[in-house]
């Protein structure tokens, strides 16, 4: 293998694989991706319903924790990365949703030149292979393979109706012209599996001799002298070794190991850095600061159906029967990604208001990411409810100067006023959707948080024992021009050469929905900017 390339892209998760295709493809670089998991070729990724046991698993995923948080009664909070090549696309539960116009129009009011929505809508368009749908806002050719569920369980079709008596309109894309409304979720997935950014961009792209992939690598810092990138040193298994970079060193490792790389390698806050006896090569305070995740917390019921996810006597004999339509057909309960119904409203309960929060349907009693199994024992569902556009922000910082040090995570969720006191009438709302007929139809009480938690004071105590986030870290290298700006509107590090972050980290603002989309966008759009500019 040389050890020069022109381009090392760090992380082979969503946006680092689009950017190994498309800087590939013309055939004029040569091209290294490194990541420090494996290929993720592996039943428990393929098979769509293999997210449940992929939230505990090592192998495919970090497991991260947070540090303590205050106000959440002190308590870590679980952060699940991907671990492998198609990082948190092959343990994600495969939601294809992109945000609202909005969003991308703020990140361009912010001082981001060309990241309004009409300017990232074709690299929505560009990466979609859309099955469905045909109209300006989707794709047919794009790569990544977005498809209707092949598991359509009953409870869906009630929650639809719950929404649409309730008053909401049936939304049959959330992707198109409006967001707001209850609908079924379309996932990237194809013939009944898992289809993630690895399988969408880097199978099509491996038999290339100009593009190399390191897996079970770990970069340990980007090599920089007077102020440019020239390269990476990286662990392999048993060796430390160093790749030089022709044109560019690009980060894609995502909200939580982009910002912890750069401050290892002396990109940072230097009153944060010096203690920890790293080498500043340049001062750059935003480094880490500004992380933001949609804070989410869980309603779960007690209910009648008796072929709801769960540990109990039908649902196994029922799953049997599953496991073999699957294997005939590739449809089922196996294609599931768990959440195959929900839906986005405004919290003033104008239809046609921008939308503030999302419900995320699971035919389950569930609790803890899925982590209490006493829970399954129960017959119930569950319902997500995440505050879009929180106001809270955290941060990434170092435990130490080691890279095999899990980095410190503050996501400082409900941290604003403003996110508690919207979460408390995001409860309110939920319940009274998953008390509204049919789903009223089938309740048998509530377990959580319980029909005892009426007032806000009391919920809020819910909030504070339960939240979580809902595994969406962004903004931690922003873009910007502002003084706690990482990157600019190029992705381009502030005052290093050759040196671009190009994932989650750089939202200057989180997305008003799922990010595994925006990501693949951002990939994107990153590579049409460095083929541009060299």
């Amino acid at each position: 293998m040389s050890d020069s390339f022109d381009f090392i892209i760090v992380g082979g998760g969503s946006s680092g694989c689009v950017l190994a295709n498309r800087l590939s493809e013309c055939g004029q670089y040569t091209v290294c991706l490194i990541e420090p998991g494996g290929t993720n070729n592996n039943p428990l990724v393929n098979i769509p319903i293999g997210t449940a046991a992929l939230m505990r698993l090592k192998k495919f995923n970090y497991c991260l924790e947070s540090t303590k948080q205050e106000q959440q009664n002190n308590r870590t909070i679980y952060n699940p990365r991907g671990k492998g090549l198609g990082g948190s696309s092959a343990i994600n539960a495969m939601l294809y949703t992109r945000g609202q116009r909005e969003d991308y129009d703020e990140w361009q009011a912010l001082g981001n030149h060309g990241w309004g929505y009409d300017d990232v809508l074709p690299y929505f368009i560009n990466t979609e292979s859309q099955e469905r749908i045909v109209d300006k806002y989707h794709g047919k050719t794009g790569g990544l393979n977005v498809a209707d569920s092949r598991s359509s369980h009953p409870i869906g079709a009630d929650f639809i109706q719950a929404g649409i008596n309730a008053g909401y309109s049936f939304n049959p894309d959330f992707n198109g012209a409006k967001q707001g409304g209850v609908g079924y979720y379309q996932v990237t997935q194809k013939d009944g599996l898992r289809f993630s950014a690895a399988k969408a961009f880097l199978t099509p792209a491996k038999t290339r001799k100009n593009l190399t992939v390191l897996t079970h690598s770990k970069v340990s810092k980007v090599l920089i002298k007077d102020k440019v990138a020239y390269g990476v040193q990286y662990q392999h298994p048993n060796s430390v070794l160093t790749l030089t970079a022709n044109k560019e060193v690009i980060l894609s490792a995502g909200a939580i190991h982009s910002p912890q790389l750069l401050m290892l390698s002396g990109i940072g806050n230097k009153d944060e850095l010096e203690p920890l006896n790293v080498q500043v090569k340049h001062d750059l305070k935003g480094v880490g600061k500004n992380l933001q995740d949609h804070v989410d917390a869980i309603i779960v019921n007690r209910h009648k159906r008796e072929n709801l996810i769960s540990f109990q006597p039908k649902p196994f004999i029922n799953l049997a029967k599953q496991c073999l339509r699957f294997y005939k057909h590739k449809t089922g309960t196996l294609t599931s990604s768990l959440v195959e119904t929900g839906g986005f409203t405004a919290l003033n309960g104008d239809p046609n208001a921008r939308p503030d929060i999302q419900w995320q349907l699971i035919a389950g009693a569930m609790d803890d990411h899925g982590r209490n199994i006493k829970m399954f024992f129960e017959q119930g569902l569950s319902m997500h409810v995440c505050l879009l556009r929180p106001k809270s922000r955290g941060c990434i910082s170092l435990k130490d100067n080691d890279i095999n040090s899990s980095p410190l995570i503050n996501g400082n969720l409900l941290s604003h006023d403003d996110d508690i006191n919207d979460m408390v009438k995001a409860v309110r709302l939920t319940r009274e959707l998953m008390t509204t007929q049919p789903l009223a139809a089938n309740n048998k009480g509530e377990i959580s948080p319980g029909e005892a938690v009426q007032t806000d004071a009391q919920i809020i105590e819910f909030l504070k024992a339960k939240s979580n986030n809902i595994y969406h870290p962004v903004g931690s290298c922003k873009m910007g021009n502002d003084d706690m700006a990482v990157v600019n509107n190029r992705l381009q590090v502030h005052g290093i050469s050759k040196l671009r972050v190009a994932d989650a980290s750089i939202m200057p603002t989180i997305v008003s929905a799922n990010t595994n989309a925006p990501c693949i966008m951002i990939g994107a759009k990153a590579a049409d900017m460095i083929l541009g500019d060299n």
